[in-house]
């Protein structure tokens, strides 16, 4: 897979590392597990979307684009990591948010990402609906302006993680391991879209696990099918088969951001087993997935921690009543 045809951006640190997790894999008592640690890759506080935006951001560099635009719920990462983005790039960024969204409250609605956003010298429009959304789009927008997606989740954003997926089956490779089972959150998608387009490019025996955070596994496996359709056709691709992914929605709960009882379980198991922490948005339902899958599987079983750890400080009166006491 050639991506030198694509304008880029150096953002993240790569190749991010690839860890045993051996005192998690004793507590679920299944196949090894190891964590992909997209979490840890420099700027902007870490986290996936850096890789979708070195190639997005390249492609608005190489269009002349001064001011970037892009969406997301009042404590998106990708907005947060779009404002950091573009302040190592000395772009002008536009965070259009919503704050239609089944969570509220004082922390949630001025700490976290949020906060981080203004500090990295974002524009930040909270917008209480469609309507007003779409107003303050009209005004910000301009003819040196590039507007990105939600997550930054399109075909161009997908080849971030087709990278990655040639990075991780190397690692894998240098291990020794030939066959796994690939375990991503699927929120907007490119992630684990890129994932799945880029391993069945080069032809990787194991499965791929999508774990839907948002949506219906039929609209998260319809986006997916959208996604990998379109980065293939940037890389010359037929449209692939997918055959080796598969999509799943039952650890969503009550709904997008909202937290579960299970999602707080495993959140504490990886905290005091490994040190590692993950989101309650994000990773945290992906992993109440992985700790299903892990127990019963019979390969490796690989984790992709996708970040989001400022947005656990929006969480912070749910964090302390679960935690912060004996």
């Amino acid at each position: 897979m050639d991506l030198s045809a694509f304008p880029r951006v150096a953002l993240g640190s790569w190749p991010t590392p690839l860890d045993d997790a051996p005192r998690l894999t004793a507590a679920l008592g299944g196949a090894p597990v190891l964590l992909k640690r997209d979490d840890v890759n420099g700027l902007g506080a870490g986290g996936n979307k850096l890789r979708k935006l070195e190639f997005l951001l390249g492609r608005a560099l190489e269009d002349g684009a001064d001011t970037i635009i892009t969406f997301g719920a009042l404590q998106t990462n990708h907005g947060r990591q779009t404002a950091a983005a573009c302040a190592k790039l000395g772009l002008r960024c536009e965070l259009v948010l919503t704050a239609r969204v089944p969570m509220s409250g004082d922390s949630y609605e001025h700490s976290g990402n949020i906060v981080l956003d203004h500090m990295f010298g974002a524009n930040v429009h909270v917008c209480a609906d469609a309507d007003e959304t779409a107003a303050v789009y009209e005004k910000v927008n301009h003819a040196k302006a590039a507007t990105l997606p939600i997550g930054g989740s399109n075909g161009l954003g997908t080849l971030g993680y087709v990278a990655a997926a040639a990075e991780l089956l190397g690692q894998l490779g240098e291990r020794g391991i030939d066959n796994a089972t690939l375990v991503v959150p699927d929120g907007s998608g490119a992630t684990a879209a890129g994932i799945a387009l880029g391993t069945e490019l080069l032809g990787w025996p194991g499965e791929v696990r999508a774990v839907s955070v948002s949506h219906t596994a039929a609209d998260a496996l319809q986006t997916l099918e959208i996604l990998t359709t379109d980065a293939a056709g940037l890389l010359g691709e037929p449209a692939p088969r997918l055959a080796h992914v598969t999509v799943t929605d039952d650890t969503v709960g009550p709904g997008y951001g909202v937290p579960t009882p299970e999602m707080w379980d495993v959140l504490k198991l990886f905290a005091e087993t490994e040190g590692v922490l993950l989101d309650p948005v994000y990773t945290g339902k992906a992993a109440v997935k992985l700790r299903e899958i892990a127990a019963t599987s019979e390969v490796p079983v690989v984790f992709l921690h996708t970040g989001g750890l400022p947005g656990f400080y929006g969480y912070a009166p749910e964090a302390v009543a679960r935690f912060g006491s004996a």
